[in-house]
């Protein structure tokens, strides 16, 4: 079991005197309760140098270790527990089960610099092989974990010092079955309103409905700077951004997902691959209706209008001659107690990254190296987010490139399968509508979600947000293209022809509150208990094919969305 981003343990083993009698206590998971007492203390624990991405000096902070690390996020919150529980009911173990906990906040390759966790993987998945008769093993990743585990596939088999010496042949000798819940292969938008402005749908939520709370130079809790000063120390937040640019999400005029409708209740079993196939034009319409067509791939606008004009509309500037005209000047540093690199940015900047408008996954990169420039510098050397012309280049022997599906090629491993397992039937972001704060206020975060964005009845924008189909994290696009469509049969990125199955799991909310999270969520974590998946997951554990449980089970439009990406396979 590899798990995602948050969800492990973090626990102290140095720190400075304001941390006195935490030593292996919880710094993050379980209780919290010390986050409450010494919030500040836990901020400053809990942030990666500046410079390095590293531990800073006289800090060591650690990921729990064994199952325990991510079975429970925080008490009665599960994560991993319910899957736990039924392995153990056909006959699974603490010798055949294991949790592949790492520190989720370094880039992929700092985990085995720092704390050799890749190597101490490939060790217990070649001694899990050898004790138990030789049996391949079957990996669970859930959300990011299915990106580190991509860059571990890659990782093993290539030669040291770089890599873990494992040989061509390493993956198809140990492994069975890579089951992939919740996958964000090509990257997640709400990576993106997390690293601009340290923002989300929650956010918006609350500052349409109770402005007062958030937005009070009363209370004067920085709350936004605390949280972006802190998550932009963490490189792996970088490996979460939209990959692929605009082939895969869309220019100022297309995206995939065009004609997407936010009425996901319509939604019926579309697909199999098992018997006969019941995928027509007819279910697609079902689906696919709007009154209005939404630009989902411009994945910020300033202003709502700026989403919805034709391109020729639009300002024609060049970005990059636009943003690096002139270098960017203190203009408010003194302004609050919290730095971030907005501090560093003149009025004149802000204003043109607002005067122009609208950026793709394209034109991001650019505005996100120059609104944060430490954070990008830092972690493009350890992430890319491309797409790789010819795979045959030794450039793409490092490991920058190594969990980006698009410029890495799976193992040669033919018996060997991948699965995308993933909620859908929720609103999941997209792309954001964003305002300038009020210049008035002394605040070191100059752009905010609009929340007062809205469109009409059953349009997909919501408090500055537009919404497609997913689990209310990954967009479907993200988590179902490679195994629709990248990966399927003998392509470029996967040369030995991999079989790939995607298992959708339509979401279901609890009928009542004694429910809890309920038994068929669709949900991003709470899908970890929903039964269907585990069901999946149990009888691929048990030795059963992907042909066996049924083959591919699709309800959302990702097939039509793939065939309408033009990429080279």
């Amino acid at each position: 079991m590899v798990p995602g981003i948050v969800t492990g343990g973090l626990e102290l083993w140095e720190g400075r005197p304001c941390a006195e009698g935490l030593f292996r206590k919880r710094l993050w998971g379980g209780s919290f309760s010390e986050i409450f007492k010494r919030p500040m203390c836990l901020l400053e624990h809990l942030s990666l140098d500046n410079e390095t991405g590293l531990d800073p000096p006289g800090i060591r902070v650690r990921a729990v270790g064994g199952l325990a690390a991510a079975d429970y996020f925080a008490p009665g919150y599960f994560v991993w527990a319910v899957l736990i529980k039924n392995l153990a009911k056909i006959g699974y173990e603490g010798k055949n089960m294991h949790m592949a906990a790492y520190d989720w906040r370094l880039s992929f390759q700092n985990t085995e610099i720092r704390d050799q966790a890749l190597s101490r993987l490939k060790s217990k998945i070649e001694l899990m092989y050898a004790i138990n008769g030789h049996k391949k093993v079957v990996v669970v990743p859930h959300s990011m974990g299915a990106i580190y585990f991509l860059h571990f596939l890659k990782w093993v088999e290539s030669p040291p010092p770089m890599g873990g010496g494992g040989g061509p042949s390493w993956c198809a000798t140990h492994i069975k079955a890579i089951m992939n819940i919740g996958p964000a292969f090509l990257g997640v938008p709400k990576a993106v309103s997390n690293i601009f402005s340290a923002e989300g749908k929650d956010v918006a939520y609350i500052r349409a409905m109770a402005p007062v709370v958030l937005d009070s130079e009363i209370l004067g809790l920085q709350t936004f700077e605390h949280v972006m000063r802190l998550s932009r120390s963490w490189d792996s937040l970088i490996s979460l951004l939209p990959k692929g640019g605009e082939t895969i999400w869309g220019n100022l005029d297309w995206s995939p997902e065009d004609g997407h409708s936010c009425d996901l209740t319509k939604k019926k079993y579309l697909h199999s691959t098992a018997g006969d196939t019941n995928y027509n034009n007819s279910n697609k319409n079902i689906i696919f209706q709007v009154k209005e067509p939404m630009k989902y791939g411009r994945i910020i606008s300033f202003g709502k209008e700026s989403s919805e004009l034709p391109s020729s509309e639009l300002p024609g500037h060049d970005i990059k001659e636009l943003l690096y005209r002139d270098s960017p000047t203190n203009f408010n540093s003194s302004c609050g107690e919290v730095w971030t690199e907005y501090d560093e940015l003149s009025r004149e900047s802000i204003r043109k990254i607002a005067e122009n408008k609208a950026y793709t996954v394209q034109t991001l990169f650019d505005l996100l190296r120059f609104v944060a420039p430490k954070m990008m510098q830092r972690a493009e050397v350890h992430f890319s987010h491309g797409i790789a012309d010819n795979l045959d280049n030794p450039k793409y022997d490092h490991y920058k490139y190594w969990s980006n599906p698009l410029e890495t090629k799976l193992p040669v491993a033919p018996d060997l399968e991948i699965y995308c397992l993933y909620g859908v039937g929720l609103p999941t972001e997209r792309s954001y509508i964003y305002k300038t704060s009020p210049s008035d206020k002394c605040k070191n975060i100059p752009f905010r979600i609009d929340s007062s964005a809205d469109g009409e009845t059953g349009n997909c924008l919501k408090n500055g947000a537009h919404f497609v189909d997913g689990d209310d994290t990954v967009p479907v696009l993200s988590a179902g293209y490679m195994c629709t469509k990248g990966w399927r049969g003998r392509t470029r990125f996967n040369p030995s022809g991999i079989a790939t199955y995607i298992r959708e799991y339509q979401h279901k909310r609890p009928g009542s509150f004694i429910e809890g999270r309920g038994t068929e969520s669709g949900s991003h974590v709470d899908i970890m208990g929903n039964v269907a998946l585990i069901e999946d997951i149990l009888r691929i554990a048990a030795g059963t094919t992907g042909a066996q449980i049924g083959g591919d089970r699709i309800y959302s439009d990702i097939m039509r969305m793939s065939e309408r990406i033009n990429l080279q396979l």
